[in-house]
C-alpha cells in the first residue's frame, strides 16, 4: 500500500521528504539515513538529500514502504 505524503509547493528536497513522512526527527539526520538505507526515486537509486522530488514522484525505501509525493489541493 502506498502512503501518500502531501506537499503544499511544487518541489521538495528528498531530506525535506524525509521528514515529512516522519522517516527522521530532524533534517541533520537525513545524510546518515540516506547513507544506512536504499532509497529508490522513481525506480533508480538516489542518495542526495537534494534532490528534488515534485508530485506524482514515488519513493520506494526497504524496509519502510512506497511513497508517493501529492498535492494538498
Amino acid at each position: 500500500m502506498e502512503k501518500k505524503i502531501k506537499i503544499n509547493s511544487e518541489i521538495i528536497t528528498l531530506g525535506q521528504f524525509l521528514k515529512l513522512a516522519d522517516l527522521i526527527q530532524s533534517g541533520g539526520m537525513a545524510k546518515w539515513f540516506l547513507s544506512e538505507y536504499e532509497v529508490y526515486v522513481n525506480g533508480e537509486q538516489d542518495q542526495r538529500r537534494g534532490r528534488k522530488l515534485t508530485i506524482g514522484d514515488k519513493i520506494e525505501i526497504d524496509g519502510f514502504g512506497v511513497f508517493e509525493i501529492s498535492s494538498e489541493a
